[in-house]
């Protein structure tokens, strides 16, 4: 997915030695909406990168959308464009999406299977909801890479996990380990997602690998996270230190939820538009290469490929114009 809206933004991530709080309080990350794209534009509600909280682990960007008609918002439809230096992760909860990309992928993204890209040094994709799809509904999800594997070749993982059920909730891992359940998925530093459906009344505890920070998004209903409420599209935030998570449904209704975790980044990053980068002079360059691959006269030749052309026949989306300033961490 495009991070359209973020024309100038640059998000800064302080680094970490991963000093662990067990007894912090939960901070509770409120999103903002966001159109993505176009007049028609889809909403979703963004909870990451905040100025409060840039990640949580290598976890970088959080958009959660639906469930919307799409006879009203027009569903996703996002062009090829472009990404460096981070995997997307889709996972649906209702519709169905369709993927291109320019390493020649031509995939769907279903409900409770995992789609993750990795764009390493350079990759562009599409993503367009198919014409079968009323309803829409799931989270857009960037892993940062560490700087060792921010210039990877770029590549595609597909995942089906089969969910397991724990007392009280039911749980499908999708990276990382959880609840005894390990994902094949790989990824670049260690991580942890999943889906989790807690039960109505049920207080769940799991167990947590204590380096992690984690971060709880709830997609429908409200959870009590160590006895602090978050609500639907609220994201709650806990620091290293803890053992165990524990979630309580107060509601009448099962509450879902993704549980998303990693050990602290400890790296300073820039993101700007759909680059992830180190410095001013990196993002100029990628931005000034995705222009000229797509025919634009002003940025002169290609210097090689690094993004690539994407099937389907769409028109690839032109790159915002950079802000006249340099793009320096923040802290």
């Amino acid at each position: 997915m495009s991070n359209l809206e973020a024309t100038a933004d640059v998000v800064t991530c302080p680094e970490t030695d991963g000093t662990e709080h067990p007894n912090a309080p939960v901070e509770v990350i409120t999103p903002r909406s966001v159109p993505l794209g176009g007049l028609r534009a889809m909403p979703v509600r963004r909870t990451l990168p905040q100025r409060a909280r840039s990640l949580i682990g290598a976890w970088c960007f959080a958009d959660h959308y639906g469930p919307d008609d799409v006879a009203t918002t027009g569903g996703m439809v996002v062009p090829p464009h472009p990404h460096t230096g981070l995997q997307t992760v889709s996972w649906l909860f209702e519709g169905e999406i369709e993927h291109r990309d320019s390493t020649g992928v031509h995939a769907m993204v279903h409900p409770g299977e995992l789609n993750l890209m990795t764009a390493g040094r350079g990759i562009a994709h599409s993503e367009i909801s198919t014409e079968r799809t009323t309803v829409l509904h799931g989270a857009q999800l960037w892993l940062a890479l560490p700087d060792d594997a921010r210039d990877t070749a770029p590549g595609f993982q597909h995942y089906a996990p089969t969910p397991i059920e724990v007392p009280g909730a039911r749980l499908s891992v999708f990276l990382g380990t959880l609840a005894g359940d390990t994902s094949p998925v790989q990824t670049f530093s260690p991580l942890l997602g999943a889906e989790i459906t807690v039960e109505p009344g049920a207080r769940v505890a799991l167990d947590i690998d204590e380096h992690f920070e984690h971060g709880v998004l709830v997609d429908t209903g409200a959870l009590l996270l160590d006895g602090a409420r978050i609500e639907r599209s609220e994201l709650g935030y806990l620091a290293p230190g803890r053992r165990q998570v524990v979630l309580r449904n107060p509601t009448a209704a099962p509450t879902r939820a993704l549980l998303l975790g990693g050990t602290p980044f400890g790296e300073q990053i820039i993101m700007w538009w759909n680059f992830v980068g180190r410095a001013t002079e990196e993002i100029k360059s990628y931005r000034r290469q995705w222009q000229a691959e797509i025919g634009d006269a002003e940025a002169g030749a290609p210097d090689g490929t690094r993004f690539g052309p994407v099937s389907g026949g769409r028109s690839p989306i032109p790159a915002p114009t950079l802000p006249n300033v340099s793009l320096k961490p923040r802290s």
